[in-house]
């Protein structure tokens, strides 16, 4: 029986990191820049924290429900380059938004319910970040 155990550890544990991975939403790409976003249901979530390491930016997004925090869905992300020019527009289809933005200065302008909330950023290579906005 502990034969049998050791044997099927490894598939169990193979076909679990399948599944994991499985449920990454499809990359999808703003005026030439790649993007992912999701992180509805905990299985989403957990997954796209861990590929938020390979990626230069995570943006999670929350506001205030009845006293206490909760995640959103359909804030209207842009980030703006150091010559004012719109370089990225995309809608966040969940809490997380993975942005692949290459070394450099930006301002991320994201809106909500008709609130608006900026920040500036400076994306470093191979140094990933994480900006949390938060409405109220």
């Amino acid at each position: 029986m502990k034969g049998l155990l050791k044997l099927l550890f490894p598939l169990y544990v193979l076909v679990m990191s399948a599944l994991t991975l499985a449920q990454i939403p499809e990359t999808q790409h703003s005026e030439g820049i790649s993007y992912i976003t999701g992180g509805v249901g905990e299985g989403e979530a957990v997954s796209l924290l861990a590929e938020a390491k390979q990626w230069p930016l995570l943006l999670e997004l929350s506001q205030v429900e009845h006293g206490k925090g909760v995640w959103i869905f359909g804030a209207k992300i842009k980030v703006v380059n150091i010559m004012k020019q719109v370089i990225f527009d995309a809608q966040a289809d969940g809490p997380y938004m993975l942005i692949n933005l290459e070394s450099g200065d930006y301002a991320i302008e994201a809106s909500y319910e008709g609130a608006i909330q900026r920040r500036s950023i400076s994306i470093k290579r191979d140094v990933p970040q994480k900006v949390s906005i938060f409405w109220r």
